[in-house]
């Protein structure tokens, strides 16, 4: 990004260098977020939760800290923004529904919450996100309409619009974000940020999603060295997620510059199914690609031959949510978002044989993905089919509601469904100026991988690596 002496533009490794140096103090940095956030987030809406003093009194601990020259991690005293649907000791985790009742206890934070405090990182706040985070664009019948900084008529995208926003509002270096069809990686393309959804399992999740093993927890950054910095600290063990796998890596941010010369690279413009993608978005792409081939990567176009996955993912989204909020009383149904409430009524209409036979579809289609990558280490797709749109809308035209938002985002849920690593990053703009994102997809549990490709990119085109302009 724009390296800057404004604090609101700074990495996290800038500003833990700056701390080191006595050149900022993590306590000027919260308070200039902070008066940013109430001047500006009135137009993004990014922010459901703003708690000045727990925010004051974490910066406050975290400079007496430096100035002891005794810092818990280089992200010790570094502002994070916190998704709304993880939980949060002492705030509120309402997850963008009036369905969730604010007045109970909020006593636990979830692993990569935890993880986090524990490296002193200071939490700023909770961002908004789409109704138990069901759809890929960000708005709620809880918290409004969430607007993008680098066009206030349009969408970040979702689920984790509210991060994204923040991180390209200049509000936030750091924010936290959940992953079930794209949540992570649909934002951080329509707003210019980086986005990772790791391995499946690398990073911790509690309580468990109620979309089950599709969804990841993940950082969002502006830079990739951040991300490789909030993952060293997320990836941490911890024992209420069964799922969890060792951590084999000491350190994500050791080999970033290392570069992608001799890679093996499968460049996929559609993933063999894709039904349109953004003329705009398909150009700059496949210039992406032509840039890791001047790296002295070896890059291939091709698409796998792996058919289509869409009825599987639909299946098994549409099933979970069915099954978590069927049960609400009618009452609180009826106090749902439309689009979730129809969502619910076609996971019901699931059979449990159809659902089991779903999961075994992804175990096939999983297994054929990682068969296939066995010739590649990394995948290059547009992270979305079409850059941000309305933010009136769920998706960019007069699309079958029943689909939402999967017909603009054919990229993203296959590797939930296989459980890879893949991160967006820009590669470029529309000719109206809105963002473009470039997924990265590497093999499982090669998180490392994926962050060295996109910093390789990052490093050889700077151009595109800057941050929305005033709004």
């Amino acid at each position: 990004m724009d390296e800057t002496d404004d604090p609101q533009w700074m990495s996290a490794a800038a500003l833990s260098a700056a701390y080191a140096n006595g050149e900022i103090s993590p306590v000027e940095v919260a308070e200039g977020l902070l008066a940013r956030i109430d001047a500006l987030d009135a137009r993004v809406n990014a922010f459901c939760l703003i708690d000045a003093g727990t925010t004051m009194a974490a910066a406050e601990a975290s400079e007496q800290r430096w100035m002891a020259n005794a810092p818990l991690s280089p992200l010790d005293g570094v502002p994070v923004a916190i998704k709304d649907l993880l939980i949060t000791r002492g705030w509120p985790t309402l997850r963008g529904s009036r369905t969730v009742e604010a007045d109970q206890p909020w006593t636990d934070d979830a692993p990569s919450v935890a993880r986090l405090k524990e490296a002193g990182a200071v939490p700023l706040g909770k961002t908004t996100t789409p109704e138990f985070g069901y759809k890929g664009s960000n708005d709620s019948p809880l918290t409004g309409i969430t607007r993008n900084p680098w066009d206030l008529s349009k969408t970040p995208g979702g689920s984790s619009g509210g991060s994204s926003a923040a991180l390209a509002a200049g509000f936030a270096p750091l924010a936290l974000g959940t992953d079930g069809g794209g949540s992570v990686r649909i934002p951080a393309s329509f707003t210019g940020t980086f986005a990772l959804k790791p391995s499946f399992g690398r990073v911790a999740a509690y309580p468990l999603s109620p979309f089950g093993t599709l969804a990841h927890v993940g950082p969002m950054t502006r830079t990739v060295t951040d991300a490789a910095l909030m993952l060293n600290e997320m990836a941490k063990a911890d024992a209420r997620d069964w799922y969890q796998v060792p951590n084999a890596v000491a350190d994500y941010a050791a080999g970033l510059e290392d570069g992608v010369k001799g890679a093996r690279i499968a460049y996929c413009p559609t993933l063999g199914f894709a039904e349109y993608v953004d003329p705009d978005v398909a150009e700059a792409v496949k210039h992406a690609a032509l840039a890791f081939q001047a790296m002295g990567a070896q890059v291939d176009e091709i698409d796998p031959p792996l058919g289509d996955p869409s009825e599987t993912f639909r299946t098994l989204w549409w099933g979970a949510a069915g099954q978590f909020l069927g049960a609400l009383p009618d009452e609180k149904r009826a106090m749902l978002d439309a689009g979730l409430q129809l969502m619910v009524e076609g996971g019901l209409k699931y059979s449990l044989s159809q659902y089991f036979e779903a999961n075994l579809a992804r175990g096939r289609y999983g297994a054929a993905m990682r068969q296939w990558m066995e010739n590649f280490d990394f995948i290059l797709t547009p992270a979305t089919a079409v850059p941000a749109f309305g933010v009136d809308r769920i998706g960019p035209g007069e699309l079958d509601p029943y689909w939402l938002w999967m017909k603009w985002t054919p990229f993203s849920y296959p590797f939930n469904l296989t459980q890879q690593p893949a991160a967006s990053i820009n590669c470029g703009f529309t000719k109206e100026g809105l963002p473009i994102g470039l997924q990265i997809v590497g093999k499982m549990f090669d998180d490392a991988g994926v962050l060295r490709a996109a910093r390789a990119f990052e490093a050889a085109h700077p151009e595109h690596q800057r941050h929305a302009p005033d709004f």
